[in-house]
């Protein structure tokens, strides 16, 4: 029972073999190109993983330095330079736009950013504390070009981490469950062709066996048909017909009566 189920229910013909064959040829090239896949997001994740690392590991100190940069705009300019900064800014000039990656088939989100329009804070703090400003608006710029891109690589960490779960799901059903059922199955009917092979050929052997005792009893027949037929020719021109020569040996069988003189 547990054998069976080790392989498909199917008839052992030489058409379904075929068809058989043809399904582990297919399983077979699927598993390499799904182990393939695995390795390539794999070599991916591992290269997405060692930059989130190091982004993690640099943003500590961009945004340090932008809260120190915003603490020293504030000493320089004065504490009302936020109220002007919102008075002067209407819409955001720099925005994150998505687009899609394409990596062995798995679409992998990416986020970047860009500038749009042109800014009016250039002359902000103008009176005093204006390099502080500026300064202080380049590390905070720098420090959402840094999230971006960090959002953008756990995005892509995440969706290839579920990515290759079920891709190795996939290959490891072709290669302990799919395979391995379908080469028993192969092995099956196989062993059940073989079988009826020799069946047949058994079959065939005792035929032959038959019409060969046959043949022999029909030339032996022959041969002693033949041989009475030349008795009978002999005995015909001897004069003596055949049915007289078994009279003659049937009469000399009996004993003649003794005479006494």
């Amino acid at each position: 029972m547990s054998g069976q189920s080790q392989r498909l229910n199917v008839v052992p013909t030489v058409t379904m073999l075929g068809v058989i064959k043809a399904r582990l040829v297919g399983a077979t090239r699927g598993h390499a190109l799904l182990k393939k896949k695995s390795d390539a997001l794999t070599v991916q994740f591992r290269q997405i993983l060692k930059k989130i690392v190091s982004t993690k590991e640099s943003m500590g100190d961009v945004m340090k330095n932008s809260s120190f940069a915003l603490t020293e705009a504030k000493y320089s300019a004065g504490e009302n330079i936020k109220h002007v900064v919102l008075e002067n800014v209407q819409n955001a000039t720099l925005k994150v736009r998505s687009r899609q990656e394409n990596i062995a088939g798995v679409k992998l989100p990416k986020f970047e950013h860009f500038s749009e329009g042109e800014t009016k804070n250039d002359l902000t703090g103008l009176a005093r504390g204006g390099q502080q400003v500026q300064a202080c608006r380049a590390a905070y710029v720098k420090s959402i070009e840094l999230l971006v891109e960090l959002a953008s690589l756990q995005t892509s960490f995440l969706t290839l981490d579920e990515a290759i779960k079920t891709t190795n799901r996939r290959v490891n059903a072709l290669e302990n469950v799919v395979k391995p059922r379908l080469e028993n199955t192969v092995t099956y009917i196989k062993g059940e062709l073989d079988e009826l092979e020799r069946e047949d050929f058994f079959r065939l052997k005792k035929i032959q066996g038959y019409k060969k005792r046959e043949v022999e009893k029909q030339a032996a027949a022959a041969r002693l048909y033949a041989e009475e037929k030349a008795a009978e020719e002999i005995s015909l021109k001897r004069g003596i017909t055949l049915g007289s020569a078994h009279n003659l040996l049937s009469h000399s069988s009996h004993r003649d009566e003794d005479i006494i003189f």
